[in-house]
C-alpha cells in the first residue's frame, strides 16, 4: 500500500512538501522557534520583507529543501514566497534576473555548468548542503546488464530507448553526452518528457518485470522505492560527484545577512537527507505538510545537527 502511494504522487508530479522549525541561534541576531512553540507554517512572518524560493515540484529534492527554508526563514520574520517552475532553464534565468531569491538545491558543478556558465557573475553561491550528488542510467535489479557499455548491441530489448525527464534538465544534457562516448547513439533514444512521466513509465516496467533504462540520480527516493540498480560507468560520462548547493540572486547575503547566514550553515548527511525525504514524499504525501514538519523535527531537530554551529 505505501509503495502503490508513492507511486501515485509520483505519477502526477507532485511530492509533498516539508517544512521545520527549529531551536537554535540563527548567527546573526535572530533564532530558530523549536516545534510546537510557534505554528510550523510560518504565522508570524513578513516584518523583513519577501524571500522567493524558487524550484520544481517534480524534483524532490529542491521541494524538500524549499519547504525547509520557507519555514526557517519565515522563523527569521521573512514573507517567504514559493514559485514553481517546470525546468531548470527558466528557474535560472529568474535567479539570475533578481525574480526568484533563492534556489534551495541546485547541481552546479557538473549537472547544471551549462546555466552557472551562462550566468556568470549573476548568480551568488549561498552554501552547500549535501556532498555526494551523482547522475545515473539505471535498470531493474532482474535485468542481466551492470554497466553502461553493456548497453551497446541491447537495444532491442529496450526499444532503443532511455527514458529521460525534463528535456532542460542537466541530467538530460549529461545523457545526451554520455551516448555517443558509448557507442549508443545511434541504438537508442533519449526521450525526455518528465520526471513525472519517467518515474510511471519505470512503475509500469518494474511491475511487468520488463526491461528498462532510465535516467536516475543520487540522492532521490526512488532509489529505494523501485527495484533498480546504477549502472556501472567506467568512462565516467556522466560527471563526477556533486555537491547540492543553495543558490541565490546576485547581491542576496548583502540584502539579507541573518537568511544567508543560516543558509549557509545547513548540512544533511545520506541519514538526514534520507529521512526528510523519505518523511515528504513517502510517510505523508501531499497535504500533510505539517505532520511531516513534526515527524522529522521529531526524528532529527535535537541538537540542530544539520545547522552547523
Amino acid at each position: 500500500m505505501r509503495r502503490s502511494r508513492i507511486i501515485t504522487l509520483a505519477a502526477l508530479g507532485v511530492a509533498a512538501v516539508l517544512a521545520l522549525a527549529g531551536c537554535a541561534s540563527d548567527g546573526a541576531g535572530g533564532t530558530l522557534e523549536m516545534a510546537g512553540k510557534a505554528p510550523s507554517n510560518g504565522a508570524g512572518a513578513g516584518t523583513k520583507g519577501t524571500i522567493t524560493l524558487g524550484f520544481l515540484p517534480s524534483w524532490s529534492d529542491g521541494l524538500s529543501t524549499a519547504y525547509l527554508l520557507k519555514d526557517q526563514l519565515g522563523k527569521l520574520g521573512y514573507d517567504v514566497r514559493m514559485q514553481t517552475l517546470s525546468d531548470a532553464g527558466p528557474l535560472y534565468a529568474g535567479l539570475s534576473q533578481g525574480d526568484v531569491d533563492v534556489f534551495p538545491s541546485a547541481w552546479p558543478e557538473v549537472t547544471q555548468k551549462a546555466y552557472m556558465d551562462k550566468y556568470k557573475g549573476r548568480i551568488d553561491d549561498l552554501g552547500t548542503y549535501y556532498d555526494d550528488a551523482r547522475l545515473t542510467i539505471a535498470v531493474p535489479t532482474y535485468t542481466d546488464i551492470d554497466s553502461i557499455d553493456q548497453l551497446k548491441g541491447q537495444g532491442s530489448r529496450f526499444d532503443g530507448k532511455l527514458i529521460g525527464i525534463e528535456p532542460g534538465a542537466g541530467l538530460t544534457a549529461q545523457t545526451q553526452k554520455m551516448m555517443p562516448e558509448y557507442g549508443l547513439a545511434g541504438e537508442f533514444q533519449l526521450v525526455t518528457s518528465s520526471t513525472a512521466a519517467m518515474l510511471t513509465e519505470l512503475k509500469s516496467a518494474t511491475e511487468k518485470k520488463q526491461d528498462i533504462a532510465v535516467t536516475l540520480w543520487r540522492p532521490f527516493w526512488a532509489n529505494n522505492a523501485f527495484p533498480v540498480k546504477d549502472l556501472k560507468d567506467p568512462k565516467g560520462a556522466m560527471g563526477k560527484p556533486e555537491g547540492l548547493h543553495f543558490l541565490g540572486a546576485k547581491g542576496f547575503a548583502k540584502k539579507h545577512p541573518d537568511a544567508a547566514a543560516l543558509i549557509s550553515r545547513i548540512r544533511l548527511d545520506d541519514a538526514q537527507y534520507g529521512s526528510l525525504e523519505d518523511t515528504v514524499v513517502n510517510r505523508f504525501g501531499k497535504g500533510k505538510e505539517p505532520q511531516a514538519i513534526d515527524a522529522w523535527i521529531t526524528e532529527h531537530g535535537a541538537g540542530f545537527d544539520w545547522v552547523k554551529k
